[in-house]
C-alpha cells in the first residue's frame, strides 16, 4: 500500500504548519508578558515617586 508523493508533502506541510503555529504562539505570549512586566515597572516607579512626594510634603 503506497501513497503518492504529494500526499507525503501535504502531511509534512500540515505538521510544519502546526509546529509554526505553536512556535509563534509561544513567542507572542512571551512578548506580551514582557510588555505587561515593563508596564508594571512603570506603574510601580510612578507610585514610588508619588509616595516620596507625599513623604517630603
Amino acid at each position: 500500500m503506497t501513497f503518492p508523493l504529494w500526499m507525503y508533502v501535504v502531511v509534512a506541510g500540515i505538521f510544519f504548519s502546526a509546529f509554526m503555529t505553536v512556535k509563534t504562539s509561544k513567542a507572542e505570549r512571551k512578548a506580551e508578558m514582557d510588555y505587561i512586566e515593563q508596564e508594571g515597572q512603570v506603574y510601580i516607579q510612578r507610585m514610588e515617586k508619588e509616595r516620596d512626594l507625599k513623604i517630603k510634603s
